[in-house]
C-alpha cells in the first residue's frame, strides 16, 4: 500500500533523533496503537452493520456498548488498546482475538530465536532489549511447544519411495530422565532423494546408540514408504551393517570415511595428525579396493608401532570400507565430498551447545525440529554433482529404479 509523502512529511515533522521514532514514546509505538484501535472500530462497523451515529443504527437489534482496556504485546513494546464491545456480546475482533495478548510476530520471534539455540533467558533479554518487552520463562514454553504437535505430524509423515543415499548417525545429549541427567543419543537420518535435495527423514533419541534401536528405525522408515535405498552410510556401529541389511536387504552399506578417519585421529598427537591423515588419504583416495589395501598395508608398517588401533580397524571394518572403490568417481563424489551427514550435526551442536542439559526429551525433540526447520530453508537445491552421479545410479540400479524416472 503506497502512502502519500505528505503524511509521512506529518509524522515525521518534529523527528529529531531514532529514539523519536523507534523508542518507547516513538512514532511507530503510537502509529500501531491508533492504527489497531482504528481497526478495531471499523471491525466492529462491519459486524454491527453500521458506522458509529449512523441513522441506520437505531432500532438494528445491537448497538455499541463502550469499550475495555487490554494490553498487547507487539515487536514495538507493550501498548494499550481500547476494546469496543457490543451490546449483545456478539463481536470478537479478529486482529486481535480474544484471550490473545500478542500479536504474533512475537510468538514468531521466540520461536526462531529459540531455534537457533538461545536458551529461555537469552530469549528473555533479547526481547527485553531490542523491543522492550518483559516475557516469562511460562510464556516461552507456551509458544515454542506449540509447534510438538508439527513435530509429531513431521515425524510420522509419508516418505518417498526410493532413497539413493541415506546417511546415519547419533548425537550425544544430556537430559533429564526419572530425576537423573543421563547421556542419551539422538538417531538422525539424512536422505537424498531422486531429485538430489536433502530431507531429514526423522530424529529418534534413545538411551543409548545401539544396533537394536536401528533395527526399530529402520522398521518406521519401512513402514513410513521407504522400499528402498541404494546405498546407506554409517559409522562404525558393530551390527548396525546387518540391522539395515535385515529391512533392506539390497542396501549396500558404506562405512563413512569421514567417522573412520575422524576417529582414527583421536589417538593421534598433534603433532603428527598431519602426517598420519596423509596416509589415511592415500587409502581411501585409491582407484581399486586392491590399491587401497596395498597403502593400508604401508600404514601399518610405518604407524602400528605408535598407532596399532587405527590399522586394525581399518582392517577389521574393510568389507563395508571397500564398497566404496565400487562406485564410480561421480557418485564417490556426492557420498565423500558433500559430506553431508558431518555439516548437517555441526549446525546442530550450535544449536544446543548453550544448554548444559535438557528437562525432557520433548525439549530436546523441540529444539532440533526447529533448528532441522531452519536448516532445510537452505536445501532448495540439489547437491553439488548431482547429475552426473544420478547418471550413474541408473545404470549402477538400473532394476531398482523409480518407473518412469526422468520421463
Amino acid at each position: 500500500m503506497a502512502i502519500r509523502e505528505e503524511i509521512l512529511d506529518e509524522l515525521l515533522k518534529d523527528y529529531k533523533s531514532p529514539d523519536d521514532l523507534l523508542g518507547t514514546n516513538g512514532i511507530m509505538k503510537e502509529l500501531e496503537k491508533r492504527l489497531l484501535n482504528r481497526v478495531l472500530n471499523g471491525e466492529l462497523d462491519y459486524h454491527l452493520g453500521y458506522k458509529k451515529h449512523a441513522e441506520s443504527g437505531k432500532n438494528s437489534g445491537n448497538s455499541r456498548n463502550g469499550h475495555f482496556k487490554k494490553t498487547l504485546t507487539t515487536k514495538n513494546g507493550e501498548i494499550d488498546l481500547q476494546i469496543p464491545r457490543d451490546r449483545n456480546g456478539e463481536f470478537e475482533p479478529t486482529i486481535v482475538p480474544k484471550g490473545k495478548t500478542r500479536l504474533s510476530a512475537i510468538d514468531d520471534q521466540i520461536i526462531a530465536l529459540y531455534a537457533r539455540g538461545l536458551t529461555t533467558r537469552e530469549v528473555q533479554a533479547h526481547l527485553k532489549e531490542i523491543y522492550d518487552v518483559d516475557v516469562s520463562p511460562d510464556l516461552i514454553s507456551t509458544v515454542t511447544n506449540s509447534v510438538i504437535e508439527e513435530v509429531r505430524e513431521w515425524q510420522s509423515r509419508p516418505l518417498n519411495e526410493i532413497y539413493p543415499i541415506v546417511y546415519f548417525d547419533a548425537l550425544r545429549i544430556k537430559t533429564r530422565d526419572e530425576g537423573r541427567i543421563i547421556n542419551k543419543a539422538v538417531y538422525i537420518a539424512l536422505g537424498v532423494n531422486m531429485e538430489g535435495k536433502k530431507e531429514v527423514l526423522g530424529i529418534w533419541i534413545e538411551k543409548t546408540e545401539g544396533a537394536k534401536f536401528w533395527l526399530q528405525v529402520m522398521t518406521e522408515l519401512k513402514n513410513r514408504g521407504i522400499q528402498d535405498i541404494f546405498i546407506a552410510c554409517i559409522d562404525g556401529l558393530k551390527g548396525f551393517p546387518e540391522s539395515i541389511e535385515t529391512i533392506f536387504p539390497k542396501c549396500e552399506v558404506q562405512l563413512c570415511i569421514v567417522h573412520m578417519v575422524r576417529n582414527s585421529l583421536s589417538y593421534v598427537s598433534w603433532q603428527e595428525r598431519k602426517k598420519v591423515a596423509a596416509d589415511l588419504r592415500k587409502i581411501y583416495t585409491a582407484s581399486t579396493a586392491d590399491e587401497g589395501l596395498l597403502h593400508l598395508d604401508k600404514f601399518k608398517n610405518k604407524w602400528d608401532d605408535k598407532y596399532p588401533v587405527i590399522a586394525k580397524s581399518w582392517k577389521n571394518n574393510w568389507d563395508h570400507l571397500s564398497i566404496f572403490f565400487g562406485y564410480p568417481p561421480e557418485i564417490k563424489k556426492v557420498i565423500y565430498t558433500t559430506n553431508a551427514i558431518e555439516s548437517l550435526n555441526m549446525s546442530l551442536r550450535k544449536v544446543i551447545k548453550n544448554r548444559g542439559s535438557f528437562p525432557n526429551d520433548q525439549a530436546v525433540s523441540k529444539i532440533l525440529f526447529l533448528a532441522l526447520r531452519n536448516i532445510s530453508k537452505k536445501w532448495n537445491m540439489p547437491i553439488h554433482n548431482w547429475k552426473a552421479a544420478v547418471n550413474q545410479f541408473t545404470i549402477m540400479f538400473e532394476d531398482r529404479m523409480p518407473k518412469n524416472f526422468g520421463i
